[in-house]
């Protein structure tokens, strides 16, 4: 396989490349192109097809060695693979090279633009400036952030509508959506507002850490009652959890009663059919619509590939070995407890991701909430010194879906016996992928062992769906990351995708180490659905095998008991539609409560009354916390 640059006087130079498919790639500087044939030997054919380079973005890709890709304005892209670091840098300063000669030439060519591309430009110039401006004038980091946060909401939608715009132009007029400036303004615009996006998610991060450290510094024994914060909706990237360590009675007045609550027998297994002729059509219609990397947040997908459970209970279903939660604050050592949680956390993905099956939980409408507990039995932990009458130790769980758009789910779950608790809060951001849809968890989540006064600070690897026109299947990847800051050890996991050729599928690899001395503590490999295998420090291992570690049902209460916006009990037509095979039932029922979700948020907006969750508390712009935790 090769890919060959013409130069300006058409002199062939070819250089090796490992293409995923075979490919003879041509690169002409003078019409800005990058062209692909099927062999070398059809060069003199018509290409098969080709790449503009004007507004291109060529950049490095870590998915394999010596990978780079080209972006083009028209949202085509080239992956290419050479075969060593010199050979990638030398094509991409080729390829960046011609981009920039044809886009500066492009930009020297005068056009007449419409009023409407100026009123939008001089409008995005004045609320930039005027939102800038303004913050200057704000005392507190937290507000700093606020106002750069509508002006990127401001100027995304601004970008929509400049996007629009020019697709909407007539071909026959004095100027169409393919004209070369229009084009280069679409990429630019795009590329520019995705940099602002990086560097104020930096920035976001920055401060939460900062407001951590200075709450560690200044909070005491006791912490007094958690102030809630004014609601609005959330526009900021959620990336970081508060470490402020839990300080009102658990869950409140409204607690529910373990009388009220039964074992739970529903079945989480999802039929494993592959795709029909019928749904295989109505899913190629939807991909003719999409673009690679395409956000899906509010792409309506077809109701057959929903399963038939909440994504809030699916976040429930990772508590599913509550005995191994449970004994993390038993270890003796900060070192064991880090390693515990190790285990526990690798353990957690095969009941909360069961089935290899690759259907999208319901998407929870705003307000929805999801409520269970677990009833572990002491035997399968350390007692206490001073045990209590009970044979049982209550693990108690509650999500919660505070924010539409974008769509963030916040989850808490306690045991007050242990004095242990986690809260987090998830972000889920679907992208098109070509022929697999890639749904990244952004957000993080905070175990806190009051016990021993620690906080273990973790993320979410991304999920995929592969082969959604065949059999569609699930699998997990990227690294997480997993640190305690009082006693300075940390894990990194990494869930290793499947490559294109060889390989296997649901590896896992994780390493526990001490920062001070980067001492490597224990080692972990294995299959996240499967077998696992630790090896410690001491030279001991251990093999835990996920599939058939014993599970204990969660608790809940029967859909009569429930309230109205609990999640089995919003969802049971849905889901009951779903089990008889109606699917139009189910797509029926699902428009009502979307339907219904609409119309409340018009209400709001009509009212100038911001949503309020029922279970949290915002603690910054980018922060979720359960607002009645553990003492």
């Amino acid at each position: 396989m090769t890919l060959a640059y013409i130069f300006a006087h058409h002199v062939a130079l070819v250089l090796p490349c490992t293409l995923t498919c075979c490919r003879y790639f041509v690169l002409d500087p003078n019409l800005g192109q990058l062209q692909y044939f099927i062999n070398e030997q059809s060069k003199d054919q018509k290409p098969r097809g080709s790449l503009p380079l004007i507004g291109s973005l060529v950049t490095p890709s870590d998915e394999f060695p010596f990978m780079f890709t080209v972006y083009a304005s028209n949202g085509q892209l080239f992956k290419l693979r050479a075969c060593d670091l010199c050979e990638r840098q030398v094509w991409m300063t080729q390829l960046q090279l011609s981009a920039r000669r044809h886009s500066d030439s492009s930009a020297k060519v005068s056009h007449f633009i419409p009023l409407c591309f100026l009123h939008i430009s001089l409008s995005l110039s004045l609320s930039l400036s005027l939102s800038l401006s303004l913050s200057l004038h704000l005392s507190t980091p937290f507000s700093l952030l606020r106002c750069p946060l509508q002006v990127m909401s401001r100027a995304e939608e601004q970008q929509k509508n400049l996007q629009q715009s020019i697709e909407s132009l007539p071909g026959g007029g004095p100027l169409s959506s393919l004209d070369p400036d229009l084009l280069l303004l679409k990429a630019t615009s795009m590329a520019a507002l995705s940099c602002l996006g990086e560097c104020l998610s930096i920035l976001q991060h920055s401060v939460s850490q900062a407001a951590r450290s200075v709450t560690t510094r200044t909070q005491g024994l006791n912490t007094g009652e958690l102030e809630p914060v004014k609601n609005g909706g959330l526009t900021g990237l959620p990336t970081s959890s508060s470490n402020k360590p839990p300080a009102s009675p658990c869950f409140g007045t409204d607690a529910v009663e373990p009388s009220e609550e039964s074992t739970d027998t529903e079945d989480n297994e999802e039929e494993d059919l592959g795709v029909l002729d019928e749904q295989r059509s109505i899913i190629l219609h939807l991909l003719s619509q999409l673009k690679l990397g395409m956000d899906l947040t509010r792409v309506v997908l077809p109701t057959f590939i929903l399963e038939k459970r909440s994504l809030l209970e699916m976040y429930a279903n990772f508590m599913a070995h509550p005995d191994l939660f449970l004994v993390i604050t038993t270890g003796a050592s900060a070192e064991e407890r880090m390693v515990r949680f190790v285990e526990y956390y690798l353990t957690a993905f095969y009941e909360g991701r069961k089935g290899a099956v690759a259907k999208k939980p319901y998407n929870p409408i705003l307000g929805e909430s999801f409520l269970c507990s677990w009833d572990v039995p002491r035997e399968r932990v350390r007692p206490l010194r001073t045990t209590g009458s009970s044979s049982r130790y209550r693990l108690r769980f509650v999500a919660e879906q505070v924010s539409h758009h974008p769509p963030v789910s916040a989850f808490y779950c306690e045991c007050k016996e242990r004095r242990m608790c986690v809260n987090a809060h998830v972000w889920t951001k679907s992208k098109f992928m070509g022929m697999s849809v890639g749904v990244s968890m952004v957000g993080e989540g905070v175990l806190h062992l009051l016990e021993h006064d620690e906080q273990y600070v973790f993320t979410l690897p991304c999920a995929y769906a592969r082969s959604i026109l065949t059999v569609p299947w699930v699998e997990l990847g990227g690294k997480v990351s997993i640190c305690c800051a009082k006693s300075g050890y940390s894990a990194i996991v990494t869930f290793h995708t499947k490559p294109f050729y060889g390989g296997k599928v649901h590896r896992v690899t994780a390493e526990v180490k001490h920062n001070s001395t980067s001492t490597i503590v224990c080692k972990a490999q294995g299959e996240w659905n499967g077998t696992l295998e630790f090896t410690y420090s001491s030279g001991e291992t251990k093999v835990i095998d996920t599939s058939k570690l014993p599970v204990i049902m969660k608790r809940i209460r029967p859909l009569e008991k429930q309230g109205q916006y609990e999640s089995r009990r919003l969802w049971q037509h849905v889901t009951q539609a779903l089990k008889e095979g109606d699917i139009d039932g189910a797509t029926e029922h699902k428009h009502e409560l979307e339907d219904r979700q609409r119309s409340e948020e018009k209400q709001r907006a009509a009212s100038r009354s911001p949503w309020k969750p029922k279970h949290f508390i915002k603690e910054v712009e980018t922060s979720w916390c359960q607002s009645k935790t553990l003492s």
